[in-house]
């Protein structure tokens, strides 16, 4: 090995897998490899030193998908020596030991509890030259503290809680991220300062169920009082939140985002079944009537919102009546847009074991179905949005066709996605800048605006894309080993995360 070789900087890749908790812990994962010292790997390098998979456990394929890819890797590792592979996440914390025992070229295990201690395992499994395997049963420190790599310049998780207290029968996540932990709201205000002050425009508000935030402190009314305090955040100009529960959805959120400015007009709620029996079988303690009756409210306090739902097709013991009074109620609701499931098992759930599980070509019958409702329905909603005038907030590869359309895209402030022609403003508009433009055509799953913008407004989010910065808030490392030379840590800025400190 050359004295270039040895003093470059060793390099790192992280493959997500799985919901926005996991793209959020990704980016954590990013900001302790580099605040380490380790540099993320260029996309076209093919054997960086450091491949970390961040797994999730609710697919039925996730095993497959994560023993292929690490099968792939295996020939890569051996003509590559001193590379290190590590599996983190929902299916590390579940399969645990398991992982080496199969795939014996891992170097570390860690689970969804300890992602902090991922720089330390990586030198120890270096050093002793044999696999690191660490699974917590409960948080070691709260993720937020740690150090964060930002994927985007202009829009940015933020975690107000991890783990969830409900006990869906279908449902893995409690047994592998554990009980709720609340963050306290001024931790969480800070880190959203701190990501305005880098000039990011739209947070979301994130954890298993948010409705249920202040559980740990005695506050039911603590989320409403979180998004209003977002609301007097300067330069903050949107807000979200995913994902509610039915069950915790109080008139005071509904309120909180109907009157501050701020938050943005779209609830992302899911349904799972229109069906009582089947929510009953679920152990989700609520019924349809109740869900459309928390619809109803919010659209009278905001005829405008964009509501979209999460639905299981094929629970066991499922219905043909059943399935159609979940049609029933996406008819009645009115949704935006819907992702929508085929039920599968996952070993340790209570509904794997259940009786009636379903034949595969039923359930597949029936997801088709529930796709052409839910089709014909957005669709429809969609129309009616043609002529009207939207605000985009520009996005870095939201559009697959774009370049060979010659538009760009965005969302909306309702969160619905939006193809634009630039026109003469091409060349000069960035991701995170604001374009108002006016809806000409409408799809199923995207609005179409091929008129000259109205408007477009530069922003400091652009300012970072243009110029390739990307957030980072420093968090607070606990002694961490580093590699080679660390960047250096940010300055902290008023108001921000370190401030709070």
């Amino acid at each position: 090995m050359t004295t270039a070789a040895a003093s470059s900087p060793r390099t790192y890749q992280v493959r997500t897998y799985g919901c926005q908790m996991n793209v959020h812990d990704s980016e954590r994962i990013s900001g302790l490899l580099e605040q380490a010292g380790y540099v993320r790997a260029r996309e076209a390098d093919d054997n960086p030193d450091v491949v970390v998979f961040n797994t999730c456990a609710v697919r039925e394929n996730a095993d497959n998908r994560l023993y292929g890819n690490l099968g792939h890797l295996r020939p890569v590792k051996d003509r590559h020596p001193g590379m290190q592979i590590a599996v983190g996440g929902c299916l590390a914390q579940k399969d645990r030991g398991d992982i080496v025992r199969k795939a014996p070229w891992v170097d570390v295990v860690f689970g969804t509890h300890n992602i902090g201690s991922l720089p330390v395992l990586l030198e120890r499994a270096r050093h002793n030259a044999a696999a690191e395997v660490e699974i917590l049963e409960s948080l070691d420190v709260f993720p937020s503290t740690l150090p964060t790599r930002r994927e985007s310049t202009y829009a940015g998780w933020v975690s107000i809680s991890v783990g969830c207290n409900n006990t869906c029968t279908f449902c893995i996540v409690p047994s592998l991220r554990g009980k709720e932990k609340d963050r306290r709201p001024g931790d969480i205000l800070s880190e959203v300062r701190a990501l305005v002050d880098e000039g990011v425009l739209e947070v979301t508000l994130l954890g298993q169920n948010v409705n249920s935030y202040g559980v740990e402190f005695g506050d039911r009314y603590a989320f409403g009082k979180l998004l209003r305090a977002c609301g007097d955040i300067d330069g903050l100009e949107r807000v979200r939140f995913t994902s509610p529960h039915p069950k915790d959805f109080t008139d005071d959120v509904i309120a909180a985002m109907a009157e501050t400015p701020n938050v943005c007009h779209s609830l992302h709620m899911p349904l799972q079944s229109g069906s009582d029996e089947v929510l009953r079988a679920m152990r989700r303690s609520y019924r349809s009537e109740k869900y459309l009756g928390i619809i109803s409210k919010v659209r009278e306090a905001m005829p405008d919102a964009a509501i979209t739902t999460d639905i299981i097709v094929g629970f066991p013991g499922e219905t043909e009546a059943d399935f159609q009074r979940t049609l029933d109620v996406v008819r009645e609701a009115r949704f935006s847009s819907a992702f929508t499931f085929q039920y599968s098992k996952r070993p340790g759930t209570p509904a794997a074991t259940m009786d009636g599980q379903l034949p595969k070509q039923v359930v597949q019958e029936r997801y088709e179905r529930l796709i052409a409702c839910v089709e014909e329905i957005t669709w429809a909603e969609n129309r009616k949005l043609v002529g009207e005038t939207v605000e985009v907030l520009v996005a870095v590869g939201e559009g697959r066709k774009d370049e060979r359309t010659g538009r760009m895209s965005g969302r909306a402030r309702d969160g619905r996605l939006v193809h634009f022609d630039a026109g003469s403003y091409a060349g000069s508009i960035r991701p995170g800048d604001i374009v108002h433009t006016t809806v000409t055509y409408a799809a199923p799953h995207h609005l179409n605006a091929d008129t000259e913008p109205l408007s477009h407004r530069r922003t400091r989010a652009g300012d970072a894309a243009e110029a390739g910065r990307s957030p980072r808030t420093p968090g607070v490392l606990l002694g961490l080993p580093t590699i080679g030379a660390p960047a250096p840590t940010p300055a902290a800025t008023t108001g921000g995360c370190a401030a709070a400190h």
